[in-house]
């Protein structure tokens, strides 16, 4: 059962998303989640990183919608097919998250090329930061790694996930910028599908989309997919709809 370890909501900042926004998030800091209580917590509107379980708490913005793909009904768009295409010669490799020299040299590379491309903060992670966000010990925590074989066996993309009895539920994504023809994010999240349409798993969650913010966005092309218009209040039941009924 979950243990309850810190109870914190953030004063109201500047929002990185939709920057005009104040933004706030709601953090329960938890150990002892168990794979069932995980897909509560999910279906409910929170995200984790490692022992961190948060959901925005905005004062005047809900811009944050949580998203889920029904796996089995779901039917890649012609431009994802080719990002499939175009990634199918990559290994992928699926088991716990870890953390080496590898890993930690990717993520930089990629979060530098963000900085550039589109001015994010500069972040770097030292590899006990990575640890307590990406490989934090948890029954559900995945990590789908892929290789190019042709490249000497050069790891070009990490995928951080969980996987719950009832879903897969994609964290962060990560990759080469080289490789960035290759479309490895929205490959990613082909595999994921994939998985839990193999396993019978009805649900990939992809977090929050935010229809104002580019790095975002892209999560509302995947269809079909449900929404959670409204995160439920305590003790009430979420309630979430087809996208194609917003």
């Amino acid at each position: 059962m979950a243990r309850l370890i810190q109870h914190i909501v953030e004063p109201p900042r500047a929002c990185s998303y939709i920057p005009p926004e104040r933004a706030s998030l709601e953090h329960h800091i938890l150990l002892d989640v168990d794979p069932e209580e995980l897909d509560t917590l999910l279906e409910r509107g929170v995200r984790r990183f490692g022992p961190d379980y948060f959901r925005p708490v905005c004062p005047s913005c809900a811009a944050c919608v949580p998203t889920r793909i029904l796996a089995d009904e779901f039917k890649p768009s012609r431009s994802q097919r080719r990002a499939r295409n175009r990634g199918a010669a990559f290994r992928v490799v699926v088991g716990p998250p870890r953390v080496d020299a590898e890993r930690l040299a990717l993520y930089h590379t990629w979060h530098g090329d963000r900085e550039l491309a589109r001015e994010w903060t500069p972040g770097k992670l030292s590899s006990r930061d990575y640890f307590y966000q990406f490989a934090f010990p948890h029954p559900s925590a995945r990590e789908v790694a892929y290789y190019d074989d042709e490249a000497d066996g050069r790891l070009v993309a990490i995928g951080i996930c969980d996987e719950t009895p009832q879903a897969w539920s994609a964290v962060y994504c990560f990759y080469d910028p080289a490789y960035a023809w290759r479309s490895p994010g929205v490959g990613n999240v082909l595999t994921i599908v994939e998985i839990a349409r193999a396993q019978g798993k009805p649900y990939v969650y992809l977090g929050y989309r935010v229809a104002g913010c580019p790095s975002l966005r892209y999560k509302a092309s995947f269809h079909p997919q449900e929404i959670l218009p409204r995160l439920p209040e305590e003790g009430e039941p979420p309630r979430w709809i087809r996208a194609d009924e917003e």
